[in-house]
């Protein structure tokens, strides 16, 4: 092993060793903790770490998926077989009522959608729920409100979040004390990077969902954007599907989740391609773009 490998291996073991850390820290401190699994890449990095966290035991909190139905059919086949392998306690909730008053990106716009399908789905949920300690894989590289991001991160009986009200963490330590209807968000995989988790997933070898791989695809070029081509897509004048060679660098729901061109087939290749990126992959991500200072705004009302 090269001293280049040797030294990269070690940063990714002193970060497993932290998120570890909080993992088992929110089991000692939390009366009802749960998980937020939205099928992606960080999920399944947040996944593996508790199996490692609690093993031989089993992970002791419930995962928990926020379904908008705009997911790809890619990533819900994917979430029932890899939570079935792994025993894992999988619990869904989906915003009914929005839902069947036809909610969607294309006539309520992405802001509304999403505040309906996404934000307020996920206060429901915490609320039926009465989870104290909600884990999420944000990442503070990712962008500029989530970089506010204590790990663990207070939000009032709204579930929302003032980022100039939260508890300082020294040498590691984590106030987890809540009152009721109270809870605290916290972000294990804070201090890793997009590369970082790559790097893991190459060295643990941990499936995801295969959208992240190179293939050609049907998407509608949009400005900058790819946008996938689905059974609801529709269509601005003009505009035809087209077949070009992509993946994706983030999932989300379909309709506002763009992919890139790549020819990056494995995760090597992922990871050599990456080297060379210049912007986060949340640039591919239109919820974040559909206003000036949307994501923390968003995190301000209780998006994750």
């Amino acid at each position: 092993m090269s001293s280049g490998e040797s030294y990269s291996l070690s940063v990714m073991r002193r970060l497993e060793a932290e998120s570890i850390h909080i993992l088992r820290e929110v089991a000692a401190e939390c009366e009802r903790p749960v998980m937020l699994y939205s099928v992606g890449k960080d999920s399944s990095t947040m996944v593996r770490l508790a199996l490692k966290a609690f093993y031989p035991g089993k992970i002791p909190f419930p995962l928990l998926h926020v379904d908008t139905s705009y997911k790809f059919p890619e990533m819900y086949d994917f979430r029932d077989r890899f939570c079935r392998e792994i025993g894992a306690e999988l619990r869904v909730y989906a915003y009914e009522e929005a839902l069947r008053a036809n909610a969607n990106p294309w006539d309520l716009g992405t802001v509304k959608c999403c505040g309906l399908l996404k934000t307020q789905a996920l206060l429901n949920a915490l609320r039926l729920g009465e989870y104290d300690g909600v884990i999420g894989g944000a990442r503070r590289e990712e962008e500029r409100s989530r970089a506010k991001e204590r790990i663990y991160s207070f939000r009032d009986a709204h579930g929302q979040w003032d980022p100039k009200n939260q508890r300082p963490e020294l040498w590691n330590l984590y106030n987890g004390r809540v009152n009721p209807g109270e809870s605290i968000r916290i972000f294990p995989l804070s201090n890793w990077t997009e590369l970082d988790i790559w790097h893991y997933i190459e060295l643990e070898n941990i499936p995801v969902v295969p959208l992240y791989f190179a293939q050609e695809r049907d998407v509608v070029v949009r400005g900058r954007h790819l946008i996938p081509v689905g059974d609801s897509t529709r269509f601005m004048p003009g505009e035809k599907p087209q077949r070009v060679m992509c993946r994706y660098r983030t999932l989300g729901c379909y309709p506002c989740t763009g992919a890139v061109r790549s020819t990056a087939r494995t995760v090597r290749e992922i990871i050599t391609e990456l080297k060379e990126a210049k912007h986060s992959e949340r640039i591919t991500r239109i919820i974040d773009h559909d206003q000036d200072g949307s994501m923390e705004q968003k995190k301000r009302e209780g998006y994750f």
